[in-house]
Parts: structure tokens; C-alpha cells; sequence
């Protein structure tokens, strides 16, 4: 499980957790899930275009992510912003299966640009994905108070001199940044699932924001970690249990959240009964 593939593996993952917890976070708090969901797949077609034309994909990955980024905060200015994301992810669909459709290695191409490779990460692809993670959480933390005032009072926000519009703006790029590098590691799909799952969780527990960035963090951690060693064991894919962990640490939030709620109601009901005798 500690093979020198495996270390490359556990290290990844865990910079892949961090990242999809910081972000994922204001993901969920802005309610940017659909488009957080849209960009990925922009960034898989980027990457299926560069491979067919012979270039690094990694530059598909980040000019198709930045572009689908920048496509669904213009245009969703002007328009719903859900069916702005829908035609931008239908687009980014269709056009990744006409470059995939006209290579050679359609199979395994759209497999590992869908779930990724995470056991066949090579050493020199550790180092690209730790420089974009510092980015994209340095960039969180210079936005921080900017982000928390747009997504919970947008309205004192704008009076404060943010503004919404350009925030969702470059924080659609930030995600866009967050995935241009994930992708090819943990896949399309697997990073959407990351950036929501624990977030969401996370935010079930506390409604701190600072508090709710370190757990969504450590679920996030514990999701991959988790993932990897039933996979080695399994033999599964590392995608399922991804996708599933996120989803039980979701469950695992809304159910606290529930027995949190009937247990108020019963207190208040017994106080208020105590008061009446």
C-alpha cells in the first residue's frame, strides 16, 4: 500500500483534498455547484483537443477551464445563470466527444480524463498540482472577506464597494484553476464530487466559515485517504468509493442536522410544558 506508485498516490490525493475543501467550500456557499460541475467537464474537452492536435493537455486543461469560467460569469450577467452553465456544459460535452471520437485512444482517454489516474501519477506531476493548490488557496485567502460579503449579504457587500458580479467572476476562475490541474490526477467527475460532498457536509455541522474551511478540509482528506486504501484492498476503482464516501459524509450532515432540530424542539417543548405546571 506504501509501494514508491502508491506514495505518489497518498501525496497527490491529499493536496487534491485540500484544494477541493477550500474551494469547495465557497462552492457550496455561493450555490455554484452546477457550475462547479460545468467546468470540470470544459476542462475535460480542453484536454481531449490537445491531445488530438499533439500539445500538452494540461494547456487545453486550463485555457478550455478559464474560458468555460469566463463564459458562464459574462454571460450569466445577462441571462439565468442555470441555463447559461447548462448550454456552456453542453457545449463543453459535445465538443470533448467530437475530439475523443477522431484519436486513436478514445477508451482510455475519456476514462482517465473522466475519473483520472490517481495510481498512475508520475512523480514529476506532484510538484504542477502543489504550485496550483498554493494558488488557488492564496487566492481564497486574499478574497476571503470579499467572497464570505457577496455570497451570504450581497446587498452590504455592494455597498461596501464589492461587487457581485466580478466576484462570482474571478471566483468562477478560481475554480477553474482548482480543476485545470486536478483533472488529469483525479478526474472530471472526482473533483465535482470532492468540492461538494465534504463542503457540504462540513456546513451541516457548523455555520462558522472558518471552522466549516478546516472540517470541510479534513472530511475531504478522510474521503480520499478512505478511497484509496478500500481500493487497494477492493480492487475497486478509487473513483466509487470517491463518489460514494462523499455522498455518506453528506448523509452523515443532513441526519445531524435533523436529530440537531427535533432535539430543539423537544427541549423547547419541555421548558415551555415546565412553565405551564
Amino acid at each position: 500500500m506504501f509501494a514508491n506508485f502508491m506514495i505518489n498516490a497518498w501525496t497527490v490525493a491529499t493536496i487534491v483534498a485540500v484544494i477541493a475543501g477550500v474551494v469547495g467550500f465557497f462552492v457550496v456557499l455561493r450555490g455554484s455547484a452546477f457550475a462547479a460541475h460545468a467546468i470540470p467537464n470544459g476542462a475535460f474537452a480542453g484536454a481531449a483537443g490537445a491531445s488530438l492536435v499533439g500539445i500538452n493537455t494540461l494547456v487545453g486543461l486550463g485555457v478550455f477551464a478559464v474560458l468555460a469560467a469566463l463564459g458562464i460569469g459574462a454571460l450569466g450577467r445577462r441571462g439565468r445563470n442555470d441555463v447559461v452553465t447548462a448550454l456552456a456544459l453542453v457545449v463543453m460535452l459535445a465538443l470533448g466527444a467530437v475530439f475523443l471520437s477522431q484519436t486513436t485512444e478514445y477508451e482510455p482517454e475519456i476514462f482517465s480524463l473522466l475519473f483520472g489516474e490517481v495510481l498512475g501519477v508520475a512523480s514529476n506531476e506532484i510538484l504542477p498540482v502543489a504550485v496550483l493548490g498554493v494558488v488557488c488557496i492564496a487566492a481564497v485567502l486574499v478574497l476571503y472577506r470579499p467572497l464570505i460579503l457577496s455570497s451570504v449579504v450581497p446587498d452590504i457587500g455592494e455597498s461596501k464597494g464589492v461587487s457581485s458580479q466580478r466576484m462570482e467572476m474571478v471566483f468562477l476562475v478560481v475554480v477553474a484553476l482548482a480543476t485545470a490541474m486536478t483533472v488529469p490526477v483525479v478526474g472530471a467527475l472526482l473533483i465535482f464530487s470532492l468540492m461538494i460532498g465534504p463542503p457540504a457536509a462540513a456546513r451541516s455541522f457548523t455555520n462558522r466559515p472558518p471552522l466549516a474551511i478546516l472540517l470541510s478540509v479534513a472530511i475531504a482528506l478522510a474521503t480520499v485517504w478512505a478511497a484509496i486504501a478500500i481500493s487497494f484492498v477492493t480492487n475497486w476503482p478509487i473513483g466509487f468509493f470517491v463518489g460514494a464516501l462523499s455522498a455518506l459524509s453528506f448523509g452523515v450532515g443532513r441526519a445531524w442536522v435533523a436529530w440537531r432540530r427535533t432535539r430543539t424542539v423537544r427541549l423547547e417543548t419541555a421548558s415551555t410544558t415546565l412553565a405551564q405546571t
